[in-house]
């Protein structure tokens, strides 16, 4: 199978990357390196592998791309992430998350590429949910909060609108909050990574007002068993990816530093605006169309993330 991954660099790209090359696909990787790392794909490289540095955003050269390598699947995870930056820059983050999907959706139309799978989100599309039954299903009204979610919400739409006109077979994943090995403790990483980072320092990690806001944690394993189950599939539309269980911060953080071997006693800082409060997803629909359930436990992933950022931290000088 010849398999294209935008943001194959990534966090959740080079887990995919290295799972697609061991079950034997031609995988050639699009990414730009703003976010993602060329380390990310050291054994993925080495196995067969090809890197592509360029922008997606740039037409001419993800046509390029297509029509050298002649892709049979699409996995695009490349993105604009960071849901502030959104708020603040709106405009940019439509370019990557629409008009670069747009690149990828007219590309795979003139090359007949047999199958996209899109990257969403499962929080920031659905909005609020403290005064909705959680977990939502993918019925649920889709009331984002942030342009973030709006974007990726749009691309959704393209998705749908190529797959009526162009016969396109695709399919939207719309991830809980993901956490797991080769998470950046630095940037707009995911609370895992961040409180994680903090605490194998030895530092107190930060938390944004009461610390019971509520999220779907979900393991990059399971969600590259989904990106392989989508792939595989035929079935079109939205499907959640996530475990439908809440879990607040204070307990997320508390499982950290166990797992660290230290006590959670956080920073306390003002809530940031506009963050939501509650949210969980309901997957049965994968598990039913993809075949798909996350066989992650929490503690069981966060043991493993400890584990692989502890192994990743540079030795302390003499």
């Amino acid at each position: 199978m010849r398999t294209l991954v935008t943001g194959g660099a990534g966090f959740i790209g080079s887990n995919l990357v290295d799972a697609l090359v061991d079950r034997g696909d031609e995988v050639l990787v699009i990414d730009d390196l703003s976010s993602g790392r060329r380390a990310n794909l050291e054994r993925a490289l080495a196995a067969g592998a090809q890197l592509l540095e360029a922008d997606i955003g740039d037409a001419d050269a993800v046509a390029g791309a297509f029509a050298r390598h002649r892709p049979e699947t699409v996995m695009h995870l490349a993105a604009q992430i960071d849901v502030r930056r959104s708020v603040a820059d709106p405009v940019f983050d439509l370019g990557l998350n629409v008009g670069a999907t747009l690149n990828l959706l007219e590309a795979s139309r003139r090359e007949a590429v047999g199958r996209f799978v899109f990257a969403s989100t499962g929080g920031a599309i659905y909005g609020e949910g403290s005064d909705r039954e959680l977990p939502l299903a993918e019925d649920a009204e889709c009331r984002p909060d942030a342009p973030y979610g709006q974007s990726k919400l749009a691309a959704e739409g393209y998705l749908s609108l190529y797959s009526r006109l162009y016969g396109l077979s695709a399919v939207a994943l719309r991830l809980g909050n993901v956490y797991g090995p080769r998470q950046d403790p630095y940037g707009e990483a995911g609370v895992v990574a961040i409180f994680t980072g903090a605490l194998l320092g030895g530092e107190r990690p930060r938390v944004f007002g009461d610390g019971l806001q509520t999220r779907d944690y979900v393991s990059v394993r399971d969600v590259v068993t989904a990106f392989l189950a989508a792939g595989d599939a035929r079935a079109e539309g939205a499907f959640n990816v996530g475990t439908g269980v809440e879990t607040n911060v204070i307990e997320l953080g508390a499982i950290i530093a166990d797992a660290c071997g230290t006590e959670f006693e956080p920073e306390h800082a003002p809530p940031r605006p506009g963050e939501v409060r509650r949210i969980a997803i309901d997957s049965a629909r994968a598990v039913a169309e993809l075949g798909w359930t996350a066989s992650t436990g929490l503690r069981e992933g966060l043991e493993a993330t400890v584990s692989a950022l502890r192994d990743a931290r540079p030795e302390p000088l003499p």
